[in-house]
């Protein structure tokens, strides 16, 4: 009996393929969403990990927001080719007018509607029955890119490391969607006063 059991349970687990076909689904029927994020990051050559945590708003077509509150508040949001940087307790901020939102990895971007999983990645499951994305291109900024899936294909987390070996983990919690977010929601107005900095690598 129990060897039937596990025998149906493997048979009615998704392959990979499948898995992946859920999350697509799942976000292309997603307008916008909000949710909590904890987020760690293992910075492998010096072997320390920095936790944050805030909130996670997306919007099609190209709207993404991180909102920082731990261990410093920061805001990191992308509206089309703009992306606003800023960080009110160093009272500075960047933008860049002219950011190539296909320089992010599907990873990222089929949350906003775009990139492919299937596509883009050549897919396996871990013994933990996460979706494992591996780049069908070489890419520096991506090794392998973890995905821990929920029952409606939802992403519950992601882990991504790079060549390097440092390990960017990030958890939802929360998860609201087609909420009818506004436009507003996504554009940063910065204060007077704010320190501009030049955008990194120009």
């Amino acid at each position: 009996m129990l060897a039937a059991l596990a025998l149906s349970a493997v048979l009615a687990a998704p392959d990979a393929g499948e898995l992946a076909r859920r999350v697509q689904a799942f976000y292309e029927r997603t307008a916008d969403l909000e949710a909590r994020f904890t987020q760690s990051y293992e910075y492998k050559a010096f072997g320390r990990k920095q936790e944050s945590k805030g909130l996670l708003r997306v919007k099609k077509p190209g709207r993404m927001r991180w909102d920082y509150e731990a261990p410093a508040r920061k805001t990191v949001a992308v509206v089309g080719s703009r992306l606003t940087q800023w960080e009110p307790e160093a009272n500075q901020a960047y933008v860049d007018e002219r950011f190539d939102a296909s320089a992010m990895s599907a990873a990222v971007t089929f949350l906003v509607g775009k990139g492919s999983l299937a596509k883009e990645f050549d897919l396996s499951l871990d013994p933990q029955g996460w979706l494992v994305c591996r780049p069908k291109k070489a890419d520096q900024r991506v090794e392998s890119v973890a995905l821990e899936v929920g029952s409606a294909g939802e992403v519950t987390a992601t882990r991504v490391t790079d060549a390097q070996g440092n390990v960017n983990e990030v958890r939802f919690s929360g998860l609201k969607r087609n909420l009818g977010l506004a436009d507003a929601a996504f554009e940063v107005a910065l204060p007077e006063g704010t320190r501009r900095i030049a955008v990194p690598g120009r």
